[in-house]
């Protein structure tokens, strides 16, 4: 019935659905199972892509050939860049989307590549000889044959879904769990956890009195995540923001007795920079109000996500204290929030290609390897579909350093040092944050996928074209001037220091105060001169120009470092016949098997004089 694929990918949520499109955009066969056809990029959660550090995540994706950006641009029903008042390392795209049609486009996307076939049913086990994935067995007792397996079951492992003192097996709300995998995966040696997660009540928005919140608009002309010629919507929805109160507090707490969080039946961690609401009333008690963001679901439903509602108490006592938030006094419920407790393997059980240690060509990706997100999900999905393609070819493994994306970051992170919690992307996770911005990921990546080929020559022109135009806006800034005359009233208006004779255009702009808009106003020349580029271009060369020394001191670091990243260690080096390495680093060093000694010196208990003696002994 079914012929071998070169693939297999368990599970079509984010980090599914890219593993298989980068997968067979490279030129493997692929087969994707999933559990419902009808659920293909469900955003079981909020109905947004992006936001602080996830924004830039997403860029890269698209940067290198991914799908997710493309299929957010179609689907945006608002676009915010955050954190314009901050630097550009710290600016952040983030876009609300229509969930029904970001999961069809995504489905139609699937449909439309000739190398991926689509199967409805449940994995139950994975299909091992001598050491190698070989397939995988279904429900309905097919085995199906292929060269490497992706696992991106998401929180369908043995999922268990709370809400206040009711339980039921589920891996979303109105869908079974998955089992089998999670007990055979132990048998060959690999070590499971239980992490945990939540969701809000959602709310028939015409029954909501939006006079009583806040508007929230996104920006004037949409922005877009695609280095593509996507089109963004002319028009935007508008969301809004409301506030818990002192009753709405009250009311939750009489629940508490019958919270799974709090009574132990959830043995779960959640995320902490996500916590429900009765966990942020409990932990900050001190808080009068919570604020609580109120999004539509798409274009043409009443459906609204009720963001930072976050819950697992009983059904009544969720309604009945949404009824206390100003705006929400009549509103009707659609479904209650809940919590759900689910399998997931420590990612240090991994090769930074995301391929498992103990079995070959088994790759894990999302969930699975403790995230939480949309975006960090399907960042580990793109990679580990590239490297299960790699790696079947005998091609060499994409492994994207930290100093050169967020998903380098990411991956290392997990990888090196594991978590015990749902791990989520924060700027501050990236030492080199001031590199990797999103509106140079292009310029970061699209090479690397160019040789990867992800990309086409048209796709690398775009970038070098961009650079080179960039570059030519920077060359005319550092050998044009500006008249004093003209340049002073802007200077003093705009409270910095006047000039006492012409000075160059990107003196002028390295100033804090002044952005190129300015200089536009300055110098009818200029003005005319950048005319002829785009917005991103220009943008581009601005940040180059003001940032131009902390980037040069920044680079500096990462060579610095670059030369521990280029220090290969063997994955079979004995740490034991090291005895001066302590105890706990011969340990972590024996079960991690690091890389490089870049690697190694992020591994939590590996000390600085541990790193020296195997410098020491590496270089020897």
């Amino acid at each position: 019935m079914f012929q071998k694929y070169d693939i297999i990918v368990v599970g079509a949520g984010h980090a599914g659905c890219e593993a298989a499109s980068a997968a067979a955009n490279l030129g493997s066969s692929v087969l994707l199972i999933t559990m419902n056809m009808g659920t293909i990029a469900q955003m079981s959660c909020n109905p947004a892509m992006g936001g602080v550090a996830k924004g830039q995540i997403v860029r890269e994706i698209d940067a290198m050939g991914g799908k997710s950006g493309i299929i957010s641009d179609q689907t945006m029903i608002q676009f915010r860049m955050l954190n314009r008042s901050k630097g550009p390392a710290m600016w952040s795209p983030r876009a609300q989307i229509d969930r029904m049609r970001f999961a069809e486009e995504w489905r139609l996307t699937l449909e439309r590549n000739p190398n991926i076939d689509l199967w409805q049913d449940m994995v139950v086990g994975i299909l091992v000889k001598n050491g190698k994935v070989c397939g995988v067995k279904t429900s309905l007792g097919i085995e199906i044959a292929s060269d490497a397996v992706v696992l991106t079951n998401g929180t369908f492992l043995n999922g268990v879904i709370h809400i206040g003192e009711k339980k039921m097996g589920g891996g979303r709300t109105a869908e079974r769990a998955a089992t089998g995998i999670t007990e055979q995966l132990v048998e060959l040696g690999f070590t499971a956890g239980r992490m945990k997660t939540g969701t809000p009540p959602r709310v028939d928005g015409r029954s909501l009195d939006y006079s009583k919140m806040e508007e929230q608009w996104g920006d004037e002309k949409a922005g877009k995540f695609s280095f593509t010629d996507t089109v963004t919507p002319l028009q935007q929805r508008c969301c809004w923001i409301t506030y818990t109160n002192g009753e709405v507090h009250e009311t939750l707490r009489e629940g508490f007795e019958k919270s799974p969080m709090f009574t132990g039946r959830i043995k779960g961690l959640g995320p902490r920079y996500c916590p429900s609401i009765e966990d942020k009333i409990n932990r900050f008690a001190e808080r009068e109000r919570h604020q609580i963001f109120v999004e539509p679901e798409g274009w043409n439903t009443v459906e609204i996500y009720v963001n930072g509602f976050s819950t697992s108490l009983p059904e009544d006592v969720q309604y009945r204290a949404l009824t206390k938030i100003p705006g929400f006094e009549k509103a009707k419920m659609f479904r209650p929030g809940y919590a759900i407790e689910y399998d997931f393997f420590p990612p240090t059980q991994l090769d930074l290609s995301l391929e498992t240690k103990l079995v070959q060509n088994l790759f894990f990706a999302g969930q699975i390897n403790g995230t939480t997100g949309y975006e960090e999900a399907a960042a580990q999905g793109f990679v580990a579909g590239i490297n299960a393609h790699q790696k079947i070819k005998e091609k060499q493994a994409l492994i994207l350093k930290r100093s050169e994306s967020y998903i380098g970051v990411l991956i290392d992170d997990l990888v090196t040092k594991g978590t015990d919690e749902p791990y989520r992307m924060f700027t501050s996770r990236a030492e080199h944050r001031l590199l990797l911005r999103q509106d140079n990921a292009d310029e970061r990546l699209t090479p690397i996928a160019f040789e990867l080929g992800l990309v086409d020559n048209m796709r690398m022109k775009k970038v070098e074209e961009k650079l080179a135009n960039a570059q030519a806006i920077i060359k005319y800034a550092k050998t044009n001037s500006v008249d004093k005359n003209k340049a002073n009233p802007i200077l003093a208006n705009l409270g910095t220091t006047e000039v006492n004779q012409s000075t160059k255009l990107a003196n002028l702009l390295g100033r804090p105060q002044i952005s190129i808009s300015n200089l536009k106003e300055m110098s009818a020349d200029f003005s005319d001169y950048l005319s002829a580029f785009d917005k991103e271009t220009i943008e581009q060369a601005e940040i180059k120009i003001k940032y131009d020394s902390y980037f040069e001191k920044e680079l500096e670091i990462v060579d610095k470092m670059r030369k521990m990243e280029d220090k290969e260690i063997n994955p079979d080096f004995d740490y034991n016949q090291l005895q001066s390495l302590s105890k706990e680093a011969r340990e972590k060093l024996i079960r991690i098997k690091p890389r490089t000694l870049g690697q190694a010196s992020r591994i939590s208990g590996v000390s600085p004089s541990d790193i020296s003696v195997l410098m020491v002994y590496i270089n020897k």
